[in-house]
């Protein structure tokens, strides 16, 4: 019995990777394992007559409601961009650089990444205990065991705050890693080839200036940091 961890990628046509073939990813544990190491997701939507894509913070359910798991974003009830996502086919992206190529040529200059594509229908999450759990995973993405250590959302906050719900099962994913794939010729020239590695790093916690006076950095808090 398959597994949303075990379902393949590329399950539908329109998301079927053609240009640079060589590079997709068939194992949706590598997907999952982006998401979840990732930050930043943006969010492609038609709104009228033309297209918007803005950015998102987001987390992962790999056995929420939706077909082969949830993606969840959350954002303001007044954004227009978000209204007119609910029910709507939108696209989410999340991508990590982790270098750059330096090839012998302008054309074969690249850059090794990590990329994912995620299409499908996106729904409101109208159910307040769906909607909690959303936001809980959206703030332990960003700093994992700080949901627990905060005070319950009032009714307020949570009638501010809109969640999309999208299903994992549309995706496909990319990768590139090593160094530069040039022409034979350009390798005898003599020109320097290879890649620069990025990496993401996460600096000390900095206190608010207005902490209770003596107040230390939790431990959520400091592990994210380390």
């Amino acid at each position: 019995m398959s597994t949303p961890t075990t379902q393949p990628l590329e399950p539908t046509d329109r998301t079927r990777v053609r240009r640079g073939r060589n590079r997709a990813v068939a194992d949706r544990a590598e997907l999952l394992a982006l998401l979840a190491d990732g930050l930043v997701a943006h969010l492609g939507v038609t709104i009228g007559d033309h297209p918007i894509v803005l950015p998102a913070a987001y987390a992962l359910d790999v056995d929420g409601p939706d077909e082969d798991g949830t993606l969840y974003v959350h954002g303001s009830v007044a954004a227009r961009w978000l209204r007119e996502s609910a029910e709507a086919t939108v696209c989410v992206t999340v991508t990590e650089l982790d270098g750059l190529v330096a090839a012998r040529s302008a054309f074969h200059h690249s850059m090794n990444y990590r990329s994912a594509v995620v299409i499908g229908r996106a729904r409101l999450v109208d159910d307040p205990g769906e909607r909690r759990h959303a936001l809980d995973l959206i703030v332990d993405h960003m700093i994992p065991g700080r949901a627990a250590t905060l005070r319950p959302s009032t009714r307020k906050e949570l009638a501010a705050t809109a969640v999309l719900a999208v299903p994992l099962h549309e995706a496909s994913m990319k990768a590139r890693a090593g160094g530069p794939v040039d022409d034979p010729e350009d390798v005898e020239a003599g020109v320097w080839g290879g890649h620069v590695p990025i990496r993401r790093t996460i600096g000390a916690p900095v206190p608010a200036a207005d902490n209770v006076p003596g107040l230390g950095v939790p431990d959520d808090v400091r592990s994210r940091a380390s």
